[in-house]
């Protein structure tokens, strides 16, 4: 099997996590360390590869300036310290990779940019445009602005819906650790390294358990949601130890890591929107019946639906249930959710009378729904 190569790439997203980037004890970023990354991704600019950076560490170099880290932050602290440590955290990028003669662009994005259809199309003309005129954009969650409730909270799941968006061909997650293990190799001594796999299925999901002591802020668990992103939209991923000097170079050299291997099927530009969609508002559930039909490519129907939990409108994401209550895909609706409640199991010449107007006679129309293989049931991993 072919492992994934740097050098081939047309297009990477790089995510850097702050335990990486900033010295918390020192309050200040890792100059020497930063260098040596910015100087790897100069030599993928040689290669004629396009690289976007999702870069975390605004609020930890805000919080230990300001005497922040002695207690957990409240909401409106992580805000303050967002807006006061972005600006010293582009300043590092914009001066470091200066000495390249190379420019780069600061973009904020909130979970709202990449949900909601419409921001999510700006944002990608924006992205690239900067492409195309030859910046290196330096991504972050807008944290100043972002909710608790409306937020990504780790910047994987950032990175990869932004690798999803710009149609990148790799993910690069610079981690505490060089991939993926059976188990978690801190306690567990027979705990194998995954070198490559092929498919995230929830055995695989399982073994990002919870994020252990000592690992970047969002753990293996978001890694592997990052993974699901990023592999159903075609873009391979690797997990790969970033903390040594050229943790780029070293990966491009052989480096152990991870490598989570792309999915084949070929989406739609709005369906890896749909696929890539970590919020949804509500879940249908669905018979036997209507998932034999879903899997033969036919829409969802009214009288396929056996209930709804969720308050949602038209137009929003949603997730598709099968009657164990599994989740098997995701769509947007063409009806709200009280609407729904009204035609639950009637046939489509039934749905006008209920409404008391004419309503589309799908539910979820095929064109707009994402159902991963239902072929998807054992973990297919080489261990070493």
């Amino acid at each position: 099997m072919q492992t994934p190569q740097l050098n081939k790439a047309r297009r990477i997203v790089i995510k850097i996590g702050s335990a990486l980037l900033v010295d918390g004890q020192n309050a200040c970023i890792r100059q020497s360390w930063l260098q040596s990354v910015i100087k790897d991704i100069a030599k993928l600019r040689q290669q004629n590869c396009d690289v976007l950076v999702v870069s975390s560490g605004a609020i930890a170099l805000a919080r230990y300036t300001f005497n922040l880290n002695r207690h957990k932050l409240r909401l409106a602290e992580k805000q303050a310290a967002a807006a006061i440590g972005q600006i010293k955290l582009a300043q590092a990028w914009s001066e470091n990779f200066s000495v390249h003669d190379i420019t780069t662009a600061q973009i904020l994005l909130t979970l709202e940019d990449t949900e909601t259809r419409l921001h999510y199309l700006n944002a990608r003309s924006a992205l690239d445009t900067l492409l195309k005129l030859g910046c290196i954009p330096i991504i972050n969650e807008n944290d100043t602005v972002a909710t608790s409730e409306i937020r990504f909270g780790d910047n994987d799941r950032l990175a990869a819906r932004v690798a999803e968006m710009v149609g990148a061909d790799q993910l690069i997650l610079l981690s505490d650790i060089d991939g993926l293990y059976t188990a978690d190799p801190k306690t567990d001594p027979n705990a194998k390294h995954l070198p490559i796999i092929k498919e995230i299925t929830p055995e695989i999901m399982a073994m990002g358990g919870k994020a252990p002591t000592g690992y970047s802020s969002g753990g293996m668990a978001t890694k592997l949601a990052a993974g699901n992103i990023a592999t159903t939209a075609g873009c391979a991923m690797a997990i790969a130890f970033g903390k040594l000097q050229h943790p780029l170079k070293a990966l491009q050299e052989g480096a152990r890591c991870s490598w989570f291997l792309p999915n084949t099927s070929t989406y739609s530009a709005r369906k890896r929107w749909i696929a890539g969609g970590i919020t949804t508002k509500g879940i249908v559930y669905i018979d036997q019946g209507a998932q034999n039909a879903l899997y033969a490519g036919k829409s969802l129907l009214p009288v396929g639906i056996k209930k709804i939990d969720g308050y949602f409108q038209r137009g929003d994401l949603i997730k598709i249930a099968n009657k164990e209550g599994l989740i098997i895909g995701s769509g947007v609706t063409a009806y709200d959710s009280s609407e729904l409640n009204q035609i639950i199991g009637l046939h489509t010449e039934e749905i006008n009378n209920s409404l008391g107007w004419e309503g589309p006679d799908e539910v979820i129309h095929h064109d707009d729904m994402v159902l991963p293989s239902p072929s998807s049931t054992s973990a297919e991993a080489n261990a070493e």
